[in-house]
């Protein structure tokens, strides 16, 4: 049996853990060469390992997607690697001063995180758009979030998020006769270790996030690997522009 992505690149930021390491791991189960793409080594390196040890093909590329000289040696790397860039999923985030109100936020962490959530997502479609352009054909999917719909979270990431949103309408929009479609994923809380740590706060903290879905529960990565999967592949070659939630339900309230 064919599977979904023989034969073609799939390039995952924030590859080294979490949503990321899920979807880097789908990704090479359906037959993809994957690029690992994180500022922590340890982590992606250990991707890496993990596909290869399951007989996928994958490598690692450290970079900073704040920098746009790392970005573009990232997406270079991928076609020197593999000979194209099939699908491309920008998800590297960060959040900071969690609980702080609006009022105390520093400055140096409202521009840390949209330095990486809002700058680092442009960057990576600046030059994935780019390789893709020159195929005539490409699937980007942005990691937006609840917050990104939503007024939940703190102040930075929520506006990162809705820009994150934003410029995948814009980038759906301006590419939807190329070949080229952009979607994002808006999960709600996930089983990572940012949401792990919080929930290990308390009972009260825990019982808190879980039953914000109305599911009753956290969501898991693979959850969300799967959504990004669907979105890159010929399942869903008429969508584009969309920013999915994948919340259990939260954001039908």
């Amino acid at each position: 049996m064919e599977k979904m992505f023989e034969g073609k690149t799939a390039l995952v930021t924030g590859g080294s853990s979490g949503i990321g390491r899920a979807t880097a791991l789908a990704f090479a189960g359906e037959g993809a060469g994957v690029v690992v793409a994180d500022v922590v080594v340890p982590g992606g390196e250990e991707t890496v390992s993990m596909i290869q040890n399951a007989g996928g093909e994958a490598v690692f590329v450290k970079v900073d997607v704040t920098s746009p000289a790392e970005v573009e040696a990232m997406v270079r790397q991928a076609v020197e690697t593999y000979g194209r860039l099939d699908c491309a999923f920008n998800n590297a985030g960060i959040d900071l001063e969690a609980g702080v109100p609006l009022h105390k936020h520093s400055l140096d962490g409202w521009d840390r995180v949209i330095a990486v959530n809002l700058k680092g997502v442009w960057l990576c479609m600046r030059y994935e758009l780019a390789q893709m352009r020159k195929q005539g054909s490409g699937a980007i999917v942005n990691t937006a979030s609840i917050a990104g719909l939503t007024g939940l979270g703190t102040i930075a990431y929520a506006a990162s998020k809705h820009g994150v949103v934003g410029m995948t309408k814009v980038a759906a929009l301006e590419y939807a006769k190329t070949g080229i479609r952009v979607n994002a994923v808006c999960p709600a809380a996930i089983h990572t270790a940012m949401v792990n740590e919080a929930m290990e706060a308390g009972p009260e903290i825990k019982a808190f996030i879980e039953n914000m879905q109305p599911m009753g529960r956290v969501g898991e990565p693979e959850e969300i690997a799967s959504a990004v999967l669907w979105l890159c592949s010929d399942g869903a070659s008429f969508v584009t522009g969309h920013a999915l939630p994948i919340d259990g339900g939260l954001t039908a309230q």
